[in-house]
């Protein structure tokens, strides 16, 4: 065997192997995965005489690098208000508790006056959320649970 063609080997065992090696790297970066909600449930409370009513919204959330916050807006659907992603990035965020090092149950709770409730659409309300994980990456859920308002 020639050196040239020994040289030549080596230079393409080398290429492949980079070519090879950059394949696992890129196909370890895809792999991670983005925030996922489950279990998602919305329950409205009216006020009452004894004292403010409240809106409760929890989720079992998760992501392979851990759970950061969870943002949640609540909204009528008579309105047809339909936010986005980047919407919820500046509303009340929901208190969040590890359950393992992956998962968060997440509660948002919003409490009602008999004044506030007054100015409430009645009907169906949704819950959108956005979901960010400690590693960056975000989940939008537009509509991650129902409610109904009645007087």
């Amino acid at each position: 065997m020639s050196k040239r063609i020994l040289v030549s080997s080596l230079i393409g065992v080398f290429v492949v192997g980079g070519i090879t090696a950059g394949g696992f790297a890129v196909a370890s970066a895809s792999a991670a995965t983005e925030p996922t909600l489950k279990n998602g449930s919305a329950r409205y409370v009216a006020p009452s005489d004894g004292g403010a009513g409240k809106l409760t919204f929890t989720a079992d959330v998760s992501d392979d690098s851990g759970i950061r916050s969870l943002k949640v807006l609540a909204w009528p659907a008579s309105s047809k208000l339909d936010p986005t992603e980047a919407d919820l990035r500046s509303v009340d965020s929901a208190t969040c508790k590890s359950t393992s090092d992956e998962t968060s149950r997440c509660t948002y709770t919003l409490r009602v006056t008999k004044e506030e409730e007054a100015e409430l659409a009645q009907g169906t309300w949704y819950v959108s959320a956005l979901a960010a994980a400690k590693d960056g990456d975000t989940t939008f859920v537009s509509r991650a649970a129902s409610f109904d308002v009645t007087r």
